[in-house]
């Protein structure tokens, strides 16, 4: 009597449809979430997550924004932006005052502490960001990053 066939054997990272074989979206998402675990490896010694990192580093180049802005430059949702901010301005890492014209809305900031913390994430997510690029020519990087934007330009276009 033949036993019965078990489960067919999952396919590794890097083979049949999760390799080149593979659908890009797949692929893409396959690819995010390595890189965030590799983020949250890096910055677990910090008690920092990626997403806190995002929020840290979209106040860093545009002070001033609303959590509304945040949520929206960082694709995460206005109630995790609003809880990441909440969690952030605890530990004294971001400062909050009322915009001058829209009273309602508040501008956040960084403080000393949330710029220290900022520059002490970027330091240890250099290697993960780096591994990124790795043996890859400058022309190709330029291509990579070139497609990689005009997908996310796509998705604003097509409003989906």
């Amino acid at each position: 009597m033949r036993k019965p066939a078990g489960p067919p054997a999952l396919p590794d990272v890097g083979e049949a449809k999760r390799g080149e074989q593979g659908y890009l979206g797949y692929l893409l998402r396959q690819a995010s979430a390595a890189h965030r675990l590799r983020l949250e490896r890096a910055l677990s010694h910090l008690d920092a997550t990626p997403p806190q990192f995002l929020v840290l580093t979209m106040l860093g180049a545009y002070p001033g924004l609303s959590n509304a802005d945040i949520a929206r430059l960082t694709m995460l949702t206005p109630q995790t932006a609003s809880v990441i901010v909440a969690n952030l301005e605890r530990a004294g890492a971001i400062t909050r005052k009322a915009h001058p014209v829209h009273g309602r809305i508040q501008e956040l900031g960084l403080s000393e502490t949330g710029r220290t913390l900022l520059a002490r994430c970027r330091e240890a997510v250099r290697d993960a960001e780096q591994r990124l690029s790795d043996g890859l020519s400058e022309v190709d990087e330029r291509v990579i990053r070139r497609w990689l934007v005009a997908v996310a330009v796509e998705r604003q276009v097509d409003g989906r």
